[in-house]
């Protein structure tokens, strides 16, 4: 079949790790990548020279990381500094396996922003985001909200939910870089960013890096942990929908409902089955979006389905169970995989989802993306 289906189950995650998040001016991506990868390659007992396959994201030069850590890949890629590559990269390299061009690959996700005061917005000179006067994804996120407001009636209080039980995640995670709680009232009360959204809508700004090791189904019953299986996957790209990158009128609907068919007809489960669920939050628009595009619920009813706590563990939907991009760490959706495949192993601890056997990952951006984790 030429829909991707044939991978059900071929591929599995054994081993992750990441490094502490925050601040780090003394070290480099590739020194963050390198601790990153020794944590992956511990936490699956794999010797360093079985790898050979080697995908980077947000890496300077992916032979230079490959150099660092002594690896001679067969396989490589190199993906680009944007968000929403994770779920990209793990379906590329799954294919790269499933195909034999290698036997067990790893991806290394680095990120230096923090340190190096990378900003995302307010530059004066001509850019990507310069229609409509946007000087950044957020102000794009913010109209779309402001639409789907006018739209559906959805509140500023609906959507401080988002936040507030990401951060209640993150409170429970000891590697999160925001420990304060913080209420719906909070939310209301932050400093405004681009109106509606206010600035615990943001995502933050951390370094930090992220491994992810992938092999066969086979190769992974050799190795330390129980794999965890990449049991489906959605791909939906939405170019030509708005003038720039970040903006769709119609809030990703149509293309994340397609993702939403790809990922549950391959895996076999609804919704419904879904345990907790991993959400690309560069914004917290995004989330309520991503949950209307998948049919958790239908279109205008996220402010409805997100009220009472209806995120956090113990709720309706668990979402973000590490904290997520607005209080974990900025990851660009690599740690929420990683978070993933911690939910189905059962190691999460005070956040832990009881009984997780179905995990989800997706996001609704220009590059939609989906993956569906099981235990192997």
């Amino acid at each position: 079949m030429s829909d991707g289906r044939q991978l059900k189950d071929r591929i599995a995650i054994v081993g992750v790790g990441n490094t502490r998040y925050g601040n780090f001016p003394d070290t480099d991506d590739y020194g963050l990548g390198a601790q990153a990868f020794r944590s992956a390659i511990e936490d699956c007992g794999l010797a360093k020279d079985r790898i050979d396959g080697l995908l980077t994201c947000r890496v300077p030069y992916y032979a230079r990381m490959g150099e660092i850590l002594g690896l001679n890949p067969r396989w490589t890629a190199a993906m680009p500094a944007h968000g929403r590559m994770s779920g990209m990269a793990i379906i590329e390299a799954a294919a790269a396996l499933d195909a034999g061009l290698c036997d067990y690959a790893a991806l290394i996700y680095a990120n230096i922003g923090r340190s190096r005061r990378v900003n995302y917005g307010g530059d004066e000179s001509p850019g990507i985001w310069d229609p409509w006067g946007f000087t950044s994804p957020g102000a794009a996120h913010a109209l779309m909200f402001q639409r789907h407001r006018a739209l559906f009636g959805t509140s500023t209080r609906q959507l401080a939910e988002v936040s507030v039980a990401f951060r209640h995640h993150a409170c429970l995670n000891p590697d999160a870089v925001m420990k304060q709680p913080i209420t719906i009232d909070d939310h209301e009360a932050a400093r405004p960013i681009t109106e509606p959204l206010r600035l615990l809508d943001f995502c933050l700004i951390n370094d930090g890096a992220v491994c992810i090791i992938m092999t066969t189904k086979e190769r992974a019953r050799d190795l330390k942990k129980r794999p965890v299986m990449i049991s489906g996957i959605g791909a939906r790209e939405a170019y030509g929908t708005a003038s720039i990158p970040n903006f769709d009128l119609n809030f990703w609907y149509d293309q994340m409902r397609d993702v939403g068919t790809q990922v549950y007809g391959m895996a076999g489960v609804a919704p419904a089955d879904v345990d907790a669920f991993m959400c690309y939050d560069n914004f917290s628009p995004t989330v309520l979006f991503s949950l209307e595009g998948l049919g958790f619920c239908g279109q205008g009813e996220a402010g409805s389905f997100v009220e009472g706590g209806a995120l956090k563990v113990g709720g309706r939907l668990p979402t973000n169970t590490d904290g997520g991009h607005l209080s974990n760490s900025y990851m660009q959706g690599w740690a929420l995989n990683v978070e993933a495949v911690r939910q189905i192993r059962g190691e999460c601890g005070a956040r832990q989802v009881k009984d997780a056997e179905v995990v989800q990952y997706a996001g609704a951006t220009p590059c939609c993306r989906s993956i569906i984790y099981t235990p192997g």
